[in-house]
């Protein structure tokens, strides 16, 4: 039923009822019963899907905005639109109407290139605005139908946002140029720096970060160019480009993070770290760790998103399969002995130490961390942190720590001699000491121990077990498809174990769930190796790593690319996951 004034509430109950949808006595009630400022404020979708009623031809399916969108979708022959925020180009698409114009007609533009124009709209029989965007885009125009709340909401955030940039902009009139870089290209007559305080770029700065919140990223990423900055999320290990910033509204946002970070604004030459601490939209606090870089074109800040949540997450929610989990807590209870956790960066050490040691630290219990830098405070921990500009490393200390009546230690990192003694000598005298390595696998741990410094028999003597992870993206739930494995992949994950069958392999499909990725979400894969007596003889001063390795598989060591296809087989990730992060195999 088209209209040319558009659909209205009435017109829409109408199509309902003549569908079978809604029963003609609910229509006649709502028609009558809404208040004309709801008429006026929403949308007829809106109005009907807050009734939360049943649809009368499919009892068990409720008609919410998102099932009503559809229906609309399908029924005026219009392509559904779904938003996703990091595929779009918000500067150019705000630029080709005002907000109150767009607002007046319910319309969005969404993509804007050479060749097209797409507007979503959420009235799929109401153009009046058509004619005037013709001629002012001058390029062909097509529409999509698109579910009113959500139109709205990104209606007011992206042009809110514009309006920021452009205001931040307009304020640097007159101001002389303070951006410095080392290929700097100077404009005659061009403006200058922007104001950190400035009230917009506060504006430009709040909402980067919830937007970061909201899209689950890990890191933000603020990039210096010549004439844009980059800004960049890194959401499941992967980065996403997500907006270009004039280059000097960047270096007032970069000036305004680390006004909140506690960093030096006026030094710029230096790197810096700092930290904030925060809310995300929900109300949940947020951590943040800052780390700025000088560049060529001015500082590159990274911040780390910590969410406290993964400190209460238990370990079958890291990913450590019922066996896996069994041996870490069997080690994690042993008194006094060192235990390695080992991997590259990002491969999710720092949350199964927190998460471990957040399980450990009970009132009886005393557990102290030296960290560089601390990654997230946490109130049952006595935390110090490393800083060199007064000799206090990692061995310094674990040496402090000791006389601090400590049960258990943290270490951060063991990276020379001299800690890898303290932590040692720390065992030994009863006390539990969990820290990290740089390997590429577990049993490699005891070759690098060997390899800074410490004697054989002190790594068999104080050395619980070790533990080498990774992170693998996981598929999406709403979109994974049952997939026919191609036996020579597999072959090739699992060779020369036998021991893991395929039950529900999936593949990566995509949806906008998952942003078109497939993935959605991260989970650990785990080699665990305890050190029991049999290792313990194998480590020596003629120790062969081949010849340990072997051992380890023997003992029941299961290498990560085995913990890997066992996710595999289960429709948790993909072959192509687990091969990119897993080491190259090796022959047991």
């Amino acid at each position: 039923m088209a209209n040319k004034k558009g659909c209205s509430l009435e017109s829409i109950l109408d199509m309902l009822v003549a569908e079978k949808m809604v029963e003609q006595e609910k229509a006649s009630m709502i028609s009558s019963l809404v208040s004309d400022k709801d008429r006026k404020s929403l949308h007829p979708l809106e109005i009907i899907a807050r009734r939360q009623w049943a649809n009368a031809s499919k009892p068990d399916q409720f008609l919410n905005l998102d099932v009503l969108t559809n229906w609309l979708a399908e029924r005026s022959g219009m392509t559904r639109y779904y938003f996703d925020p990091l595929k779009m180009d918000v500067s150019s698409c705000t630029s080709i109407v005002s907000y109150a114009y767009a607002s007046r007609f319910g319309i969005l533009p969404v993509k804007a290139t050479d060749s097209e124009v797409l507007i979503a709209v959420t009235d799929p029989y109401q153009f009046e605005w058509k004619d005037e965007i013709d001629r002012i885009v001058n390029r062909p125009i097509n529409t999509v139908l698109a579910n009113p709340e959500e139109l709205k909401a990104y209606l007011l955030e992206f042009y809110s946002i514009s309006r920021a940039m452009d205001s931040a902009g307009a304020n640097q009139a007159g101001a002389p140029s303070t951006l410095q870089n080392l290929e700097q290209l100077i404009e005659l007559g061009s403006v200058g720096s922007v104001d950190a305080d400035d009230q917009h770029i506060v504006s430009i700065v709040d909402w980067l970060m919830q937007y970061a919140f909201s899209q689950r990223a890990s890191d933000i990423h603020i990039e210096p160019r010549r004439e844009k900055g980059n800004v960049r999320f890194r959401i499941d290990g992967v980065l996403h480009q997500v907006y270009e910033i004039p280059a000097n509204i960047t270096a007032a946002v970069v000036s305004r993070i680390k006004i909140m970070g506690r960093l030096d604004v006026a030094e710029k030459r230096k790197p810096q770290d700092g930290r904030i601490k925060t809310r995300s939209p929900d109300g949940a606090e947020v951590e943040l760790r800052l780390s700025s870089m000088p560049t060529a074109f001015g500082e590159k800040l990274v911040l780390r998103i910590f969410d406290p949540e993964v400190l209460v997450k238990n370990f079958a929610a890291l990913g450590l399969e019922k066996k896996d989990s069994d041996i870490w807590n069997e080690m994690i209870a042993q008194p006094h002995g060192i235990i390695l956790v080992t991997g590259p960066t990002g491969s999710g050490k720092t949350t199964t130490l927190y998460t471990s040691l957040k399980h450990l630290a009970r009132p009886e219990v005393n557990v102290c961390t030296i960290e560089d830098p601390i990654e997230l405070v946490e109130p049952s921990f006595n935390q110090m942190q490393v800083q060199h500009n007064i000799d206090l490393d990692f061995a310094s200390g674990v040496k402090t720590l000791l006389r601090q009546d400590p049960d258990i230690i943290m270490v951060g990192e063991i990276r020379d001699r001299e800690t890898a003694e303290m932590a040692v000598q720390a065992a030994l005298t009863g006390h539990l000491v969990i820290s990290t390595l740089h390997t590429n696998d577990a049993p490699s741990a005891i070759a690098r121990l060997a390899e800074i410094g410490v004697p054989p028999y002190l790594i068999s003597a104080t050395l619980i077990g070790v533990v080498a992870q990774r992170l693998v993206r996981t598929l999406c739930s709403h979109c994974k498809q049952d997939h026919q494995i191609d036996e020579h992949e597999w072959e090739a994950l699992i060779r020369p174990w036998k021991t893991v069958a395929p039950e529900n392999i999936s593949r990566a499909e995509g949806c906008l769930e998952c942003r078109q990725t497939g993935y959605k979400g991260r989970v650990g894969i785990y080699e665990m190796m305890p050190i029991n007596d049999s290792l313990k003889r194998e480590v020596g001063r003629d120790f062969d790593l081949a010849k340990f390795r072997k051992a380890a598989i023997k003992q029941g060591m299961r290498p990560l690319n085995l913990a890997g296809a066992q996710k595999v087989a289960k429709g948790i990730t993909t072959i192509e996951e687990v091969l990119k992060v897993a080491p190259p195999r090796y022959d047991g």
